[in-house]
């Protein structure tokens, strides 16, 4: 069947892969709407399934691996993918599959935002896995988006400016940490790049707190890059992003806020 007639304007595409939150906050659903809000189209690709609300992860049942890598092979051999995210894995296994799948496209930008624990507490990671990532996507990886937790689990090192230089030893062309768990009146967030480039960006604290804010941040990210917005750039206006969708946050649940990514504008 030959493609439609206005095949020549389409969006950019960028693949998300991670978990499905039930709750809408996080995974795979902030990705779409997030995505989707910066000018992009959401292409996916599931590693585990969860048993989640607005306050914790209460179970997660990971994908079969070559479920996984079949789900990313099929959008990458049907759409021109800019740029993939990617938010949970759950597994090493999972990790192993995704690089597979990645193997042969290394054009594709890949932006990673390492989930390791819940914002209630639950452990989404173990050993295995954050030694997979470290060997196995990180060498990959053009923009890891750790909160300050994540990266010292990562690394092993408490400062961000001595995480960040771990992080870029493994491979990472580019580290965002951000500063969310961080105490103080401000949200302090730290990029450290290639040839010594480094910014530092500040954004009033929120009261509250959030479900989804890691994944919102990531994603909105990589649909700017996708949308071919140069680095720094992109990182100032995915926080941008981010900040106002919390800003704008709803508490239909009993637990944390959710953030509110439509209709939001990068600015």
């Amino acid at each position: 069947m030959s493609n439609p007639a206005n095949a020549g304007d389409t969006l950019p595409v960028v693949l998300a892969i991670g978990g499905h939150d039930p709750s809408g906050g996080a995974g795979i659903q902030a990705d779409i709407e997030t995505i989707g809000a910066l000018g992009c189209h959401a292409a996916t690709a599931l590693t585990a399934l969860t048993v989640q609300d607005t306050r914790n992860v209460h179970a997660l049942h990971a994908m079969d691996p070559s479920l996984l890598h079949d789900q990313i092979r099929c959008v990458l051999e049907d759409m021109v993918v800019d740029v993939v995210k990617i938010g949970l894995l759950g597994s090493a296994a999972a990790v192993h599959a995704v690089k597979a799948a990645l193997s042969d496209r290394p054009d594709v930008q890949l932006v990673l935002d390492p989930v390791l624990a819940a914002g209630g507490g639950a452990e989404l990671s173990d050993n295995a896995l954050r030694e997979a990532i470290r060997d196995r996507l990180l060498p990959r990886t053009f923009l890891v988006t750790p909160n300050t937790i994540e990266a010292s689990r990562l690394t092993g090192e408490a400062e961000p400016e001595a995480a960040a230089a771990r992080l870029r030893e493994l491979g990472c062309a580019n580290v965002l940490i951000s500063g969310g768990h961080e105490p103080g009146e401000e949200v302090v967030n730290h990029w450290f790049g290639a040839d010594g480039a480094r910014e530092t960006w500040r954004w009033p604290r929120l009261e509250g707190s959030f479900h989804g804010s890691g994944c919102t941040l990531a994603s909105a990210c990589a649909a700017l890059l996708a949308r071919g917005t140069p680095l720094k750039l992109a990182l100032r206006l995915g926080q941008a992003f981010t900040q106002d969708a919390l800003a704008r946050a709803h508490a239909p649940g009993r637990g944390q806020a959710l953030p509110r990514r439509a209709q939001v504008t990068a600015r």
